[in-house]
Parts: structure tokens; sequence; C-alpha cells
């Protein structure tokens, strides 16, 4: 009797123990998940939507693996991002945060906001109006945002948020060149997104930073703690959608 209680707890710690190996394994080189917590990527990404990250579309560095271990510099299997990307990242001045962002400036180009259009290397992006876009906070009270599509130089496209009224300082900016080996992201909600018009906090993200490509969601849920409604709050229509 003892034996076979020996035998079963050694045969749980290895099914435990190899889970584990898997887990770590299929997170480093294939897919890891992440949720979004901030609305600086809507409407293309709401809170509550937990999505898969690809690893394998930018290559491996440390950041891909488990706590940033630093066991070896640059790139190995790399691929350069391409622009439009919607891509994880860690930000050079805390490397422990993780942001999720746009990639719109490749390394050396010049990029520029005027009058909130974007200008890359001396070229407007192509930009149009369509609908606006309604938000309900949690208190019902409803945010109205004007809303874009910006068509990239690659022919990429996507939606974009801006708040109604004055221009605010992101609005119009310096002349950003981008280093060699670094990108330029920004969140497609322009007025609510700490990216890299923010030279002090987000800035160029080098490319070992870039942790991977985000591909789909998964799941999304509006509120997570009103568990007494929770069928109502989850986003069925959201679940296995493409990121573009």
């Amino acid at each position: 009797m003892k034996k076979n209680k020996k035998n079963f707890i050694s045969e749980t710690i290895k099914t435990i123990t190899y889970a584990a190996i898997i887990a770590i394994f299929v997170r480093t080189v294939a897919f890891e998940p992440f949720n979004i917590p901030s609305k600086s990527m809507m409407s293309t990404l709401l809170v509550g939507d937990y999505l898969f990250v690809s690893k394998y579309s930018y290559g491996y560095s440390r950041y891909s693996l488990p706590l940033s271990l630093h066991l070896f510099n640059g790139r190995i299997f790399e691929k350069s991002p391409q622009r439009g990307d919607v891509s994880v990242f860690k930000i050079p001045s805390d490397d422990s945060i993780a942001y999720i962002k746009r990639v719109i400036g490749l390394p050396n180009d010049r990029i520029q906001i005027i009058h909130r259009v974007i200008y890359i290397n001396g070229e407007p992006i192509e930009r149009k109006k369509i609908d606006d876009y309604i938000e309900y906070d949690n208190h019902n009270n409803v945010q109205t945002y004007n809303r874009y599509i910006e068509t990239l130089p690659n022919g990429k496209s996507y939606s974009v948020l801006e708040y109604l009224g004055a221009e605010s300082q992101t609005d119009n900016t310096p002349e950003y060149i981008i280093p060699a080996n670094h990108y330029f992201m920004m969140g497609d909600n322009r007025n609510n997104s700490q990216d890299s018009r923010y030279l002090n906090v987000v800035g160029y993200i080098p490319g070992e930073n870039m942790v991977g490509r985000a591909e789909f969601i998964f799941f999304s849920i509006k509120e997570f703690w009103k568990f007494w409604k929770l069928p109502l709050e989850i986003r069925w229509n959201r679940f296995f959608s493409k990121i573009h």
C-alpha cells in the first residue's frame, strides 16, 4: 500500500514537471498569452482582451525567455518587424514592463506628427475620416471619438481614434529620427497612449526588446469582477478574431 502511494506521488510530480517544461517551452518559442489593461490600443484592442503573441515572428532575444533571463545578447533567427504590426515589447527605461503598440517607424525613418497626421520621411500617410466611435464608461457616461482609417506606405490599414476638440501637444511633434535597429511605436488611441512620442518614458524601441507580434484574441471580457453577471460581460464576438 505504501509502495503504491509512493509511486502515485512520484508519477504526479513527474507529470506536473513535464507539463511545466512543455508550458515554458511553448511560451518561449511559440505563443505567449497577454491581456490588455489599458485603452491605448482602442478600438483595435479593448481592456479585457486576452490574446496570443507569436514569439517566432521576430526571432528570439533574451526577452523571449522567462523572466527575461540575460543568457545572450541580440536576436537569433531574427526577422524584422513590419510597418503596421501590433507588437509586444519591453520598454528600455524599465524592461520588466511589457507594452503593446503598433509599429509606425522603421530603422532610419524620419517620423513627425503635424496636425494629427503622421509624416514618414517627409510624406503624409493616407488618412480618411469614417464613423464616430462611442464608448461608455463604468458610470454609463458617453465618450465620443473621431475615428479614422490610416494607411501606411506598405498598404497596411487600421483604425485610430482621436478626441474631439483642440489638438494636444502630441498632435504636433518635432521630427523623430529613428536610430538603426530601433522602432517607433504608437497606440491606436492617439490621445490616450504613452508611446514612442514620449522619449523619456518609452522612446525608440531596440530590436532586441521586441517580444513578438499580436496574432489573435482568444478571450474577451468587460469587467471580470462582476461575477454575478459574468455571461453578459463576456464579448463573445471577439473570440478568435485576428488582430490587424
